[in-house]
């Protein structure tokens, strides 16, 4: 018998950690010093990554256990709980994917404005919607044309991430000044009252790092599709691990050290990019401008290949019957024109929003997280079943400590985030019911008072929203 082919451990966890970074590790430097001081920061990025890590172990477990399950992360989902479970989890898993695109956008447009400031100014004026949305539809159109994978041009959009990263961290640690990093550590100083950064109690700041640490690893649930191209099962597991390890490493040097560059006020009110205002500190203008361009040609990258997922989501899930056949149609070139269409719709809509809060980038990345969550707990769930029925208690407690840190992330951290993304399951249901019907299956009471229930928060959310509780600014 010949030796399965495959990639070793070391080029595994170089392609998963390529494929993980995206734009959020250049913005993330203003959003956390807004959340947080370097103390309570560090004490959430340890409950952050074992919470990721139990995700990331539960992935690479039921990739190798379950190979028959083969529509993405939401399959998981419909082994859990049906049908519908897997819509929930895959029309979550949409809505993460194209409002990830939204925060490319604003990312994209403020660092435009580093070069033409009267233009885009901060990014989300009319004129640089205008331009996102044109972007947007370029985007999908080369997608629809069936050029989303090229590799070398992903190789480009890696190169255009790693080398700024690596610059910025030098400069970081020639700047780092130990009196700034502990001058204000937990977080109690004063004049932090009139920064709007959050101040208080320890739990409170390590609360309000959760999400803006999660948007870090959307997309790490590639890391399972990635094992599958490893040699051996321990190369995959191998690999997930030093994967995350190394991402970890990477998201803290660049998240930590700058608290002793800059204070904590001066971070968050850094602007985005946050990296290109902390190199523009530090070294002046070409600082920021070599930032802004690696971002730029990085997240467009990343957005041209980020174009295909949430389409792919819906023709994965027309596939299985959970939404209408014409949703997963494939034009000449394989590729989906109606769910690329209704996503580029739903976009173009959406970024016309950015007019109306002060905060653009955080609302689209929080709001993306905050649905990717929806399908990261279903996957803690599943483990924890698929473990229990084989007796795997090692696993089993695994998934347990997954499923319990999404929770957290939902219930704490994120509350008003979820109850904003329950509204866009409503008509994700009409089309539900649709596909039920078109496929002759029978809705049964489990699957009513879910998707009642659902309804019921959406309704309750948009009250909040109208009384100021939930507030998009």
């Amino acid at each position: 018998m010949s030796e399965k082919k495959g990639i070793n451990t070391l080029e595994l966890t170089l392609l998963i950690v390529g494929s993980t970074i995206g734009s959020g590790v250049f913005g993330i430097t203003s959003d956390l010093a807004t959340a947080a001081a370097p103390g309570p920061a560090m004490i959430a990025w340890l409950i952050v990554g074992i919470g990721v890590l139990t995700l990331v172990l539960s992935l690479t477990n039921l990739s190798q256990k379950r190979p028959d399950l083969d529509a993405g992360i939401f399959s998981y989902a419909a082994a859990a709980f049906g049908p519908l479970g897997e819509f929930i989890s895959g029309w979550a898993y949409w809505l993460s994917a194209w409002l990830g695109n939204i925060a490319f956008a604003t990312i994209t447009m403020s660092a435009l404005g580093t070069f033409f400031p009267q233009l885009f100014q901060n990014g989300q004026n009319l004129f640089s919607i205008i331009v996102a949305i044109i972007l947007t539809w370029i985007l999908t159109f080369l997608v629809n044309r069936g050029i989303e994978s090229a590799a070398f041009i992903n190789a480009i959009g890696t190169i255009c991430k790693i080398i700024p990263l690596v610059i910025f961290v030098i400069c970081v640690i020639l700047g780092f000044q130990a009196r700034i990093f502990t001058a204000d550590f937990w977080g109690n100083v004063s004049q932090n009252l009139s920064s709007k950064v959050e101040t208080g109690s320890i739990y409170n700041q390590i609360k309000a790092s959760i999400m803006v640490m999660m948007w870090l690893f959307v997309g790490v649930e590639g890391a399972s599709v990635l094992s599958s191209r490893a040699k051996t099962r321990s190369d995959a597991e191998r690999a997930s691990i030093f994967g995350l390890i190394s991402l970890l490493t990477i998201y803290i040097i660049v998240s930590i050290l700058p608290y002793g560059v800059m204070s904590r006020a001066e971070l968050a009110a850094g602007g985005q990019p946050a990296l290109g205002a902390i190199m523009q500190h530090l070294v002046g203008t070409w600082g920021a401008a070599l930032i802004s361009i690696g971002l730029i040609i990085s997240v467009l990258v990343s957005w041209l290949s980020w174009t295909m997922l949430p389409a792919e989501s819906l023709m994965l899930m027309a596939d299985d019957q959970t939404l209408p056949p014409s949703w997963g149609a494939l034009n000449e070139k394989k590729a989906p024109t109606r769910a690329l269409v209704i996503t580029g719709i739903l976009q173009s809509i959406f970024l016309f929003s950015l007019l109306f809060t002060s905060y653009a980038y955080n609302f689209a990345y929080t709001l993306c997280t905050a649905a990717i969550l929806i399908c990261y707990l279903l996957v803690g769930i599943y483990q924890m079943i698929y473990s229990w029925q084989h007796q795997e208690w090692g696993q089993f407690t695994i998934g347990l400590i997954a499923t319990l840190f999404e929770l957290m992330a939902m219930v704490l951290a994120g509350w008003k985030e979820v109850m904003i993304v329950s509204v866009g399951f409503i008509p994700g249901f009409f089309f539900y019911v649709q596909a039920c019907k078109i496929f002759q299956h029978r809705i049964n009471s489990k699957e009513k008072w879910t998707m009642g229930i659902i309804a019921v928060f959406a309704i309750i959310s948009l009250v909040l929203i109208a009384n100021g509780t939930i507030s998009i600014n």
